[in-house]
């Protein structure tokens, strides 16, 4: 078999036109083949055609494939065959034997005998008389050709398709989770696949427990383990399009107590479209892990300081400032200002922008930093600008532990020089963008975000236009600060995984879901708001880790399961990081309109105060009095717990 497979393989890298030449040749060497048959059998014995008969069956060809080319039958891919494509070769032979029959026929009238330039007696065949061609030959010539032409593909997609493209690529063994209609849609699907091989679906309606689809057997979820274990399942496709987010979150927890790799149908809409491929099949979203279910946004909230107004969005490269673009553009701006330091960054958002702007709506890419002063003042006064979001912030915090005094300086004073413009300037709402580790900080990221609420808490109390809002939240997925792409390259790559610590646990919200919130709870401030946003149950980092392991199908390695895939190592607390994160000081807060964001009472500092500390934190940062820029931070900031000892610039 195995050279069979190698000059199979080859046909099947041939060029498509000799691929269309070798089909038409066989076709033709066919039709023939099957008229000299069907004459043998009309007679009952073989018979080879006189002279008188050549023209009318070795011209057979002539007739069959200018009709087989317009029925395109050699467009249709062989491999990929399917009952459409069969019932068009069923109709361009039925046509072809119709049309050689009524040649055939014609061809014993005088007038045709003379063009052809046969002799006016009956023919012969070998000895034998008849007038013309029997009607008997001209079905039998319909049904062989039906049988020939029509089975030699189904044929051909046999061979290329089951025997040799499953030797040359073994097929993984994968079980569909849901038998309805989207399940069996993928089944046939898979079945002209290369990779992957159904061998059984598993649905949650008992009833259909032990029957048969297609000749695939159905089980209960009580039988995947033994699918894992006799048909070494490796995946399994989730082929629940509308199911609801709890239910896939049921699901999906139970299946990452095996290694199995877990992926998902698209939605319905997509399904609508009836172009459903193996490609479509999507990875789990870790998001389905955090068993959160979103909370359908407030319109008017999500619309108040957004529609029909300049909105300008600091850091509107990165992770939350782009996803801030993207929901702004739909809620109908006046203008969007993109305001981003980054180059590429800018480059990047603003592209997609354009591409998704159906609104046609006012974009401008800006580039500047927020510690210019100078240049916020102008772009704000420029365009008018009403509404700011302020995202802009340095957020990993290894690297500002490291350079303590850039991160002052960008967090700190650029949210400062931020919001002194937006007063200057008359910007009506200026909403900063804050992070949990802003409360009893341990790290110097978290201790300049807090001196940035800090800013605007006192800032607030004075008599201006300008109304602030913090809006603090924990992690979200897939930033540029998460963990989460970091372990999905460190599992691609095969381990190890690094967890800092066994017990570290920290906030997840997904990015779209943050974003919508902050727009929401930017339209409720009042003026020196701190919102906190719900983020649902602390996740632990190890289960996490665990879990995006096993539905990648594969295991950890353990004392319990020492001949496992992929290891995970405990690298320590870094410098500034905390086991545990907190949203707010004590219990001081209060409902809002939204469930999911939360009013914080917290202490602040009078402007009075806090304004000789600013001066001076600038000056020390400027000139990298690292030192004493932390006992200056200590001393804004009284529960910065800060770590001694640590290299700083």
């Amino acid at each position: 078999m195995g050279i069979a497979s190698k000059y199979l393989s080859k046909i099947i890298n041939l060029n498509r036109l000799i691929k269309k030449l070798i089909m038409a040749l066989f076709d033709s060497i066919s039709v023939v083949t099957v008229l000299l048959i069907s004459f043998s059998l009309n007679l009952n014995n073989w018979q080879w055609p006189e002279e008188e008969l050549f023209l009318i069956i070795f011209g057979a060809p002539l007739i069959a494939l200018p009709i087989f080319f317009s029925f395109r039958m050699y467009q249709s891919v062989v491999r990929y065959i399917g009952f459409d494509a069969l019932f068009t070769i069923a109709q361009a032979v039925t046509l072809y034997a119709v049309v050689w029959g009524l040649v055939s026929l014609m061809s014993n009238h005088p007038y045709m005998m003379v063009i052809l330039g046969i002799d006016s007696d009956p023919f012969s065949f070998k000895g034998v008389y008849f007038e013309g061609v029997s009607r008997s030959v001209i079905f039998i010539n319909w049904m062989l050709s039906l049988i020939v032409i029509g089975g030699s593909r189904l044929l051909a997609r046999s061979l290329f398709k089951d025997n040799i493209l499953q030797n040359t690529r073994a097929k993984k063994n994968v079980v569909i989770y849901g038998a309805g209609s989207a399940g069996r849609q993928l089944s046939q699907v898979l079945k002209t696949s290369i990779e992957y091989n159904n061998v059984a679906y598993i649905d949650d309606n008992l009833a259909k427990d032990r029957a048969y689809i297609n000749n695939i057997p159905v089980f209960s979820f009580e039988a995947i383990e033994m699918l894992i274990n006799k048909k070494r399942v490796t995946e399994v496709l989730l082929a629940l399009p509308s199911a609801s987010i709890k239910e896939r979150n049921v699901i999906i927890e139970k299946l990452s107590l095996y290694s199995v790799h877990v992926r998902s149908l698209p939605s319905v809409a997509k399904l609508a479209e009836g172009k459903l491929k193996v490609d479509d099949l999507l990875e789990i979203d870790i998001g389905d892990l955090l068993h959160r279910i979103p909370v359908e946004p407030n319109d008017i909230l999500l619309k108040t300081k957004i529609i029909n107004k300049v909105v300008l969005v600091t850091g509107s490269g990165g992770s939350i400032g782009s996803e801030l673009c993207r929901q702004i553009i739909s809620l109908e701006p006046k203008r969007l200002i993109l305001y981003e330091i980054s180059e590429s960054s800018l480059y990047q958002i603003e592209q997609e922008l354009i591409g998704i702007n159906i609104s046609n709506i006012e974009i401008y890419p800006v580039l500047g930093s927020v510690t210019d002063s100078k240049r916020m003042n102008k772009i704000l006064s420029h365009y008018n600008v009403q509404t700011v979001y302020h995202a802009a912030a340095y957020k990993h915090v290894p690297l500002v532990e490291f350079n303590q005094t850039q991160g002052v300086i960008n967090n700190s004073l650029g949210t400062l020089s931020a919001a002194k413009a937006s007063i200057s300037q008359k910007v009506e709402t200026f909403v900063l963008i804050s992070t949990d580790k802003a409360v009893r900080p341990t790290s110097t990221m978290g201790a300049t975000k807090r001196v940035a609420e800090l800013v605007l808490q006192a800032l607030s109390k004075q008599n201006h236009k300008t109304c602030f809002t913090m809006v603090r939240f924990g992690n979200v997925l897939d930033s540029s600060g998460s963990v989460i792409p970091l372990f999905k390259k460190q599992i691609k790559a095969g381990g190890p995984v690094t967890v800092t610590d066994i017990n570290m646990v920290r906030y997840f919200m997904t990015i779209p879901e943050a974003v919508q919130l902050v727009i929401q709870a930017g339209a409720m401030g009042k003026g020196g708001d701190v919102f906190v946003l719900d983020m649902g149950k602390p996740v632990k980092i190890y289960d996490l880790a665990v879990k995006m392991i096993q539905l990648s199908g594969l295991q950890v390695i353990d004392k319990d399961n020492p001949d496992g895939d992929i290891e995970i190592s405990y690298t320590g607390l870094r410098p500034g990081e905390k086991l545990y994160e907190e949203l707010y000081e004590g219990n001081q807060v209060t409902k809002t309109d939204n469930k999911m964001i939360m009013r914080a009472t917290e202490e602040m500092i009078d402007w009075d105060s806090l304004k000789p500390m600013l001066n001076d934190l600038e000056e020390l940062s400027v000139g990298s009095e690292h030192h004493k820029v932390q006992k200056l931070l200590e001393k804004i900031v009284p529960l910065f717990q800060s770590k001694k000892g640590n290299d700083q610039i």
